[in-house]
């Protein structure tokens, strides 16, 4: 009973610590920690991802315009009518010298173009005779400014201040005055529309300020930074609704854009390491078992032989090895014998010194010797069991 009533006592005492413990840290989690709402701002996915100008067909739609995007132009299968607009995000020098012609014949009839200028790398050459060259330019005559000025100041009313068009290429052109322009001929336009027949064609040094968001490096995806730039700065929405006035809501408008898929090792990498990091680790883990200790290289064992000989001396030595020796003295004894009778069946049947005598007489060995090769040798006299085992042999092949 006395025992009993300890331990109770002992688990109520337990169970007590434990419940004040419990309290304890609740208490101390609800004043150390606190709820807090974030914001993530995930990337884009589906047609978003690889679409640039996915918010603006969306933002037109809203507004009541017909809206064709795609990713190629594609002439045959979407007829341009005389009141649509045509957006080609792409850049100029993919068009064939026939579609430069059409797109410029359709134009006149009353189109739309909007183009930009080709997008060059640091350090290309765009004036030299293998430079690739833009037949839609050509036909506008109009031609790239090697230098590459400051951006251009741009400021709507009610809006911080802006610029744009800080890394097009700028352009002018050869005996053709633009309707509007924005820039200026000693540093080059980075805007200009251009009357063609009864339409008109906008050239433009970017339409970055056309594309979903502002495209951020590798090291800017953080998910709490809010996206920026594109159609979600309000300058950017005016600057967009300007260079679509001319035929605004009056037919089509067609959204030609590349698609922007991202690498897929790229992809891989940042998205799907939760595969490949554990099957890399399970191949390193696979590699450390298979391989060779370390160290020099161990030779390879030698291959198996099939000798008779090496199998019987093995024997002898296994059985020698184990306290067995008499056993094979008995055995060596036992065949001098076998040979003594086939040989000398008189000799075999005497016993004790006549025998020794007999076998000396016939074998020219003295009796001594002979004498004690057929006496038993003791178990641990390895010198007195070989000398035996040798003569026994030696007056077995002189029978």
């Amino acid at each position: 009973m006395t025992s009993a009533r300890r331990n109770g006592r002992l688990v109520g005492a337990t169970l007590v610590v434990a419940v004040v413990l419990l309290v304890l840290v609740g208490l101390w989690f609800r004043h150390s920690f606190h709820r807090v709402e974030k914001t993530l701002y995930l990337p884009p996915s589906g047609e978003a991802a690889y679409n640039p100008l996915y918010a603006l067909a969306k933002a037109l739609e809203a507004d009541g315009v017909t809206v064709n995007a795609r990713q190629r132009l594609m002439l045959d299968d979407n007829v341009l009518a005389p009141g649509d607009t045509l957006l080609l995000f792409n850049d100029p020098r993919a068009l064939s010298p026939p579609e430069a012609e059409r797109l410029l014949a359709w134009v006149e009839e009353g189109g739309h173009l909007l183009i930009r200028t080709p997008v060059y790398s640091p350090g290309e050459d765009i004036s030299g005779p293998n430079a690739p060259q833009s037949q839609m330019l050509d036909l506008l005559s109009a031609w790239l400014v090697d230098e590459m000025p400051s951006c251009e100041d741009f400021q709507v009313e009610g809006e911080d201040h802006h610029v744009e068009f800080c890394r097009g290429r700028r352009f002018a052109f050869e005996d053709v005055v633009p309707e509007l322009a924005w820039g200026d001929l000693q540093n080059g336009y980075v805007y200009a529309r251009i009357a063609v027949g009864k339409g008109h064609v906008d050239v433009l040094a970017d339409f970055d300020f056309l594309a979903n968001t502002a495209t951020r490096g590798p090291l800017q995806e953080e998910l709490d930074a809010p996206p920026d730039g594109g159609l979600r700065d309000g300058p950017h929405r005016a600057l967009a609704r300007q260079v679509l006035a001319p035929n605004y809501r009056q037919g089509t408008l067609h959204l030609v854009y590349a698609a922007e898929m991202p690498s897929l090792w790229r992809t891989l990498f940042l998205r799907g390491w939760m595969v490949w990091a554990p099957l890399l680790l399970a191949l390193a883990a696979w590699l450390w078992m298979r391989m060779q200790r370390f160290g020099p290289p161990v030779p390879s064992p030698a291959g198996e032989r099939r000798s008779l000989l090496e199998h019987v001396r093995a024997s002898g030595e296994h059985l020698y090895r184990y306290g067995r020796g008499v056993m094979l003295y008995s055995a060596v004894r036992a065949a001098f014998l076998a040979r003594l009778r086939r040989r000398d069946p008189v000799a075999a049947a005497l016993t004790g010194e006549p025998q020794v005598a007999a076998i000396a007489e016939r074998t020219g060995q003295p009796a001594e010797r002979i004498r004690t090769a057929l006496h038993v040798p003791a178990s641990h006299d390895r010198q007195a069991f070989r000398d035996r085992i040798a003569l026994l042999i030696q007056l077995r092949n002189r029978l």
